[in-house]
């Protein structure tokens, strides 16, 4: 008899390693894999949800759910469409944007949860990101979901208070907004019918002039190397190495940080790691 939804979860929380998750593996664990409300924590849903989801009561989960706990399962392709046909959905065609992160880009986030590192999807939508990155640039759990969208949230130029930490770019703004708005061009052409893309498109050339005079002009822009300023309400400004980096065989994308080491700036994003601890989510 086929596994059913709970079940498959079940299976795939008790092969995680914690550590890849970003938890301590203490001698404590007496449980494989990782806990109910570790997964809960990564996936962004309730414990509660989970418990009914993994015993059967909750017998129809969403799409963005389903997608949710892929992630945080770290489940390859083959099994992510698994999960979306045991749950009674069609899993995501190549028409639309993918979000699915690879079992390797889960090992490359484990190596570099000392770093601020976040991924990103062709449009630009934030999910997924390393303890240090929540602790320097502020923590994206508490970001309302619109202004997770890193077109959003430059071009919108909105007050976000302390959830999202500003920042001075050395090449300018304006470089950073010419890339976005090549970036969602290319992400058009490849994915035509998506519709998220469709509705981000839409509502940046209607709502931000700046947005529509870049798209009228067929900008190109590419991302290059950036030397930007955090001001953290903490340690003040940090100065930091900025790259932008493309996943091969996907849409992804991985933004780091990084300090000259032996540096100031090393110094206080140290400093930070143990100030300011916070779990990395999706």
């Amino acid at each position: 008899m086929q596994a059913g939804v709970g079940e498959l979860i079940r299976r795939w929380r008790d092969r995680l390693d914690p550590a890849s998750c970003g938890f301590s593996k203490s001698p404590a664990r007496r449980v494989p894999g990782i806990r109910r409300e570790e997964l809960a924590q990564l996936a962004g849903v309730s414990v509660d949800y989970l418990v009914r989801l993994e015993q059967g009561r909750a017998t129809h989960p969403t799409e963005s759910v389903i997608s949710s706990l892929a992630r945080a399962l770290q489940l390859n392709r083959a099994e992510r469409d698994h999960l979306y046909r045991t749950a009674g959905l069609l899993p995501p065609g190549d028409a639309l944007i993918d979000d699915h992160i690879s079992p390797g880009v889960h090992r490359v986030l484990a190596r570099l949860a000392d770093l601020p590192v976040a991924v990103f999807t062709a449009d630009w939508h934030l999910i997924r990101w390393t303890p240090t990155w929540a602790a320097l640039i502020g923590d994206p759990s508490a970001v309302p979901g619109p202004l997770r969208n890193l077109v959003r949230l430059i071009f919108a130029d909105v007050d976000t208070g302390d959830l999202v930490h500003p920042n001075k770019s050395t090449l300018g703004s304006h470089h950073l907004e010419s890339a976005l708005v090549a970036d969602l061009r290319s992400a058009q052409v490849v994915h035509p019918h998506d519709p998220r893309l469709s509705r981000l498109i839409r509502d940046m050339r209607l709502q931000h002039p700046r947005f529509e005079e870049l798209w009228q002009r067929a900008v190109v822009g590419v991302h290059a190397s950036d030397r930007k300023t955090i001001i953290h309400p903490v340690v003040g400004e940090i100065v930091l190495d900025c790259d932008v980096l493309l996943v091969p065989g996907s849409d992804l994308r991985l933004v780091l940080y990084s300090a000259t080491p032996g540096s100031r700036d090393s110094e206080l994003l140290e400093f930070l790691k143990v100030v300011e601890p916070a779990a990395g989510g999706s």
